[in-house]
């Protein structure tokens, strides 16, 4: 049976959807004024393979991810870059879906905007004003009171007492107490604005997601997710605000990734520290990013470094190696690589240990095929595509991926001509022809089977 780790309890707890076999899942999108990092797609891939895993068990998975289309970073960067935010969040938006597309995630099936719920988000926002949860001041902004809510800090762990000790409110704030946070901003002259009964302003960023879960999902969902970051502020408040208003349970089960770091440092925009995806995917292949993401379990952390990400790219090579020339057969039912496999990932999705799995498939696969029976191996072989697909893995054809967008009639003769120059002693042609090969990134393996060969 599926167990998830429920950032809420601290514990991991058998999994059963709310609704039968229906899976209602929001995981916390990007806030679009910049180009994506790799930190976004760990979170990304790991919800992206959690989604693909519980659909692959027969569970129907309704995944809502969020994109945060108006927010100070958005009016400040437009400013900064003499554009209207919209013009900068469509560009962006149109970015964040070719990397995450080139990270090899399927999209979610419903991406909400902001600034499409804006009722929804002025509903909410009167209904805990209406309920004393919330208050308006005389400049119109619109306030959270934190102290209202008796379970405020049951996500973070954190003390609302030791929160507010030493600090001071901003008089620019007028807040009645420190630790309230937004729900409705006054904008500034030039801002984006939307008429409220307050001003004319926006929403603070954490009421969005309350609001944008509340439409699509219902009061009460199965399974919150973003990065570890969020867990405080961000899904705090959403958990405050949305309990206070809905009077109901927010979400069941709450996940978090960890954080990808650098030096010990975590990978952010903030530290300016961060390696964009479209830079990490130009130099090494997708499937070896994505590897290398996955290769940690989702809670932990990981650390970036060019030789992690060459380690990932040698270890998808071996698995691709283990399917060259092969014919896809059936893949054997209940076997027991499929069923280690379903153990790890109903082990809160342990990717490492799935990836072991398919490390085992290929070495019985590799097996087979030495002792010619080449049914079997291309059964196995299929399991091996089947689950690697379960991972986003494994889907190219072996020798596109080993081979790359070369011109392999051009390295075919390359080899030919070479082996002629040993055939003949000619060692000065064939040491020139080896160079040759060498500087295009291309490997030459003898084998029982005849002569292959590999980009690297």
């Amino acid at each position: 049976m599926l167990t998830i780790y429920n950032t809420l309890t601290k514990k991991k707890e058998p999994f059963k959807p709310l609704d039968g076999k229906k899976v209602r899942m929001y995981v916390c999108g990007l806030t679009v004024y910049d180009h994506s990092h790799l930190g976004h797609g760990r979170t990304y891939v790991a919800f992206d393979v959690i989604a693909r895993y519980m659909r692959s068990q027969g569970l129907d998975v309704m995944y809502v991810r969020n994109i945060t289309d108006i927010d100070d970073k958005i009016i400040k960067r437009a400013a900064e870059n003499g554009e209207a935010t919209d013009e900068l969040v469509n560009r962006f938006v149109k970015l964040m879906h070719r990397d995450f597309d080139n990270l090899l995630t399927k999209r979610p099936d419903l991406e909400p905007r902001a600034t499409d719920s804006m009722p929804e988000i002025i509903q909410m926002i009167e209904s805990l004003i209406d309920k004393g949860m919330a208050y308006a001041t005389s400049k119109g902004d619109v306030y959270y009171r934190v102290n209202k809510f008796s379970e405020y800090g049951k996500l973070s762990g954190q003390d609302t007492e030791a929160l507010q000790t030493g600090v001071r409110i901003d008089p620019a704030e007028d807040k009645e107490n420190v630790l309230d946070f937004a729900l409705w901003k006054t904008s500034k002259p030039e801002e984006p604005t939307w008429e409220s009964p307050w001003s004319a302003g926006r929403p603070g960023w954490h009421i969005e997601c309350s609001a944008m879960s509340k439409k699509h999902l219902g009061d009460t969902f199965d399974i919150h997710g973003g990065g570890s970051d969020l867990i405080f502020p961000h899904h705090e408040n959403e958990i405050a605000q949305s309990e206070a208003c809905n009077g109901a349970p927010f979400a069941k089960v709450w996940m978090h990734t960890g954080m990808i770091r650098i030096d010990k440092e975590k990978m952010s925009k903030s530290l300016n520290n961060f390696f964009t995806i479209e830079d990490v995917l130009s130099a090494h292949p997708a499937e070896a990013v994505r590897y290398f993401l996955l290769s940690g379990h989702y809670r932990s952390a990981i650390n970036y470094s060019d030789d992690n990400l060459q380690m990932a790219k040698a270890s998808i090579e071996r698995l691709y190696t283990a399917l060259r020339g092969l014919e896809v057969g059936v893949a054997p039912k209940d076997d027991d690589y499929t069923k280690r496999f379903i153990e790890a990932m109903d082990d809160d999705f342990n990717t490492p240990i799935a990836l072991s799995v398919l490390f085992d498939l290929a070495r019985e696969i590799n097996r087979l095929r030495d002792e010619n029976e080449l049914a079997a191996a291309s059964n196995y072989a299929a399991s091996l595509i089947s689950l690697g697909d379960i991972l986003g893995l494994l889907q190219d054809n072996p020798d596109h991926f080993l081979q790359g967008d070369v011109d392999p009639s051009e390295i075919d003769a390359l080899i030919k001509a070479r082996k002629q120059a040993r055939i003949d002693k000619d060692w000065a042609e064939s040491d020139r022809i080896r160079d040759k090969l060498a500087a295009m990134d291309v490997v030459v393996e003898d084998t029982a089977d005849g002569t292959t060969w590999r980009k690297v």
